[in-house]
C-alpha cells in the first residue's frame, strides 16, 4: 500500500515542478482572427502568479498584464482604444503556449506563441 502512494506522490510533486518553469522571456506568436492575423512578439516577465511585459505588434507595442496558474495564463492589454484579451494554456516544458484571444469584441481567434531561446 506504502508503494502505490509514494509513487503518486512523487508523480504530483514533478507535475508542480513542470508547472513551476518561469515564463519570463521573449514569446512569438501567431494569431488567427478567421482569416486575418498577425505575428505579435511578447516579452513577459513573471513574478510569482504575476505576469507583466510588452506586446509588439501590427497595431503597435504596448505594456501588458496578467496571472499565471499552474499552466493556465491570461494577460491583457489597451492599444489603439481597446482592451485586447489573451488566455490559454502552457505546454509541459512552458515552452509553448496556445489559447484564445479577442480583440476589443471586434474580432477573436485563436493563438500559438514559442518562447524563443535566450
Amino acid at each position: 500500500m506504502r508503494k502505490p502512494f509514494t509513487l503518486l506522490l512523487s508523480l504530483l510533486l514533478m507535475s508542480f515542478a513542470v508547472y513551476a518553469a518561469d515564463i519570463t522571456g521573449t514569446w512569438n506568436a501567431k494569431v488567427d482572427l478567421g482569416g486575418q492575423g498577425g505575428s505579435p512578439t511578447f516579452v513577459l516577465k513573471q513574478d510569482g502568479e504575476k505576469v507583466s511585459g510588452t506586446y509588439s505588434g501590427a497595431l503597435g507595442d504596448a505594456p501588458l498584464t496578467g496571472s499565471i496558474k499552474s499552466n493556465k495564463i491570461s494577460f491583457d492589454f489597451d492599444i489603439q482604444g481597446g482592451k485586447i484579451h489573451y488566455e490559454g494554456t502552457l505546454n509541459d516544458g512552458a515552452t509553448e503556449m496556445k489559447g484564445t484571444c479577442d480583440y476589443a469584441g471586434q474580432a477573436s481567434g485563436t493563438f500559438t506563441a514559442t518562447k524563443a531561446a535566450k
